[in-house]
């Protein structure tokens, strides 16, 4: 049957396909291009840096046992120097997760020893590469990068610990000196080099002819973190591991610096779906994964968001819903379910729905309408939405009631 949301606005239930048609041709031909992707999550440290977002202690306790529940690779706890309250945090989540716990550090000691006597397995080193973010950022020489860049590495890799390092700014670098810088960190020993899109400057393809050029000059794993200033962090994510990066940085909605991240659930059911790649995490807390960031960042889910957005399963065009009502797979992707993702579809009333959209719902509502009354519920409707906007579940049993429509019941009885 048909349920009505708590928010009395649409009429929802899950549908099943009436049959399986096979339909793996075109750009879902050939799904080859990854074979093997890890989710390292930022959530708690560059997603707090989202413009007026913080996370208090419980916040990150609890994102971070979710994260960890749903078998995220790597979680980024916070930057372990930054404060007394910002240790513990990260402290207490390494002690207490599964996943490989990572904190941040810039190339300077104290930062380094913050994140090592916080007891994370990784940590993850960073010194900016580009010109432009040494002179004026760091105020420092390339030379003096190299050598402290290098010295990080080291110290990080004495103590045991995992250590990935990220040439900050990457994508705005010169060629010729981020080779140099990689290479130097790579004969130091370095476990991942990340190579961040820091100001999100990246295209696709681009992207992935840097990524492919760092490959050539390091045996480390490679790791690629994308910002959305231009829209396409998560496409210039996916373009790293096409062309040979086995990790992500990603935030949960694409939560940010400025316009954000790569998205968690934008990247994982991308190379679950797209690209037929078992990610090994448990998708189906998605949605309660990004209901739970969204509360607590204060940062709204949009409505469009892919993945988790209130349409992203929602339908309400007459050609669209009635296809919907036939088989799933006509208007959605077909590789992504809704309970993929702890989510549901929704086949929304409203000024688009046409009358196979409408004979479905009186049906469902114990309604027998003959087409003349389709017809004339379904006209009724769009007049009502194209003033009002909404239309809930009391509102077709008004138009059903002015249209004479039947009740299931009431026809029984007349055939009696």
């Amino acid at each position: 049957m048909w349920r009505v949301l708590p928010c009395p606005t649409t009429l929802v239930r899950p549908l099943t396909p009436v049959r399986g048609v096979e339909f793996f041709q075109g750009t879902l031909s050939d799904q080859s291009e990854i074979s093997d992707a890890r989710i390292f999550d930022t959530t708690l440290r560059d997603g707090e840096q989202s413009p007026r977002t913080s996370f208090d202690y419980d916040d990150k306790r609890e994102i971070a046992a979710l994260l960890d529940e749903m078998g995220t690779h790597v979680i980024e706890a916070g930057f372990p120097a930054n404060s007394d309250a910002e240790f513990e945090a990260v402290q207490d989540i390494a002690a207490n997760t599964d996943a490989t716990v990572c904190g941040l550090a810039r190339v300077v000691d104290s930062d380094v020893e913050a994140a090592l006597d916080a007891g994370v397995g990784l940590v993850h080193v960073f010194a900016s590469t580009s010109d432009v973010q040494i002179e004026d950022s760091m105020h420092s020489t390339r030379e003096e990068v190299l050598e402290r860049s290098v010295e990080a590495v080291e110290r990080v890799r004495d103590a045991g610990a995992d250590v990935m390092f990220s040439p900050m700014d990457a994508t705005r670098t010169d060629r010729e000196y981020l080779v140099k810088v990689v290479e130097a960190v790579d004969d130091a020993g370095v476990d991942w080099i990340n190579i961040p899109d820091t100001c999100g400057v990246a295209t696709p393809r681009r992207f992935a002819d840097l990524v492919a050029t760092v490959r050539e000059h390091t045996d480390a794993g490679i790791d690629v973190h994308t910002h959305d200033d231009f829209g396409m962090a998560s496409a210039n994510a996916l373009s790293g591991f096409e062309a040979g990066a086995t990790q992500a940085q990603v935030s949960v909605n694409g939560i940010g610096e400025r316009a954000g991240n790569a998205a968690y659930e934008e990247v994982v059911m991308a190379l679950e779906g797209a690209y037929g790649v078992d990610t090994g995490i448990d998708t189906t807390y998605i949605r309660e994964l990004a209901d739970l960031v969204a509360e607590k960042s204060d940062i709204p889910i949009p409505a469009n968001k892919p993945v988790v957005g209130a349409n992203a399963f929602s339908h309400e065009s007459g050609i669209h819903a009635a296809g919907i009502i036939e088989n799933p797979a006509t208007f959605e992707t077909g590789v992504m379910d809704p309970s993929d993702v702890g989510g549901e579809r929704e086949l929304v009333l409203g000024k688009h729905t046409g009358t196979h959209s409408v004979r479905e719902r009186l049906h469902e509502a114990g309604y027998a309408p003959s087409d003349d009354q389709v017809v004339a519920v379904t006209k009724r409707l769009k007049e009502y939405a194209a003033e009002h906007g909404r239309v809930t579940a009391s509102d077709l049993e008004r138009f059903a009631a002015e249209a004479d429509v039947p009740t299931d019941r009431e026809t029984a009885e007349v055939d009696a």
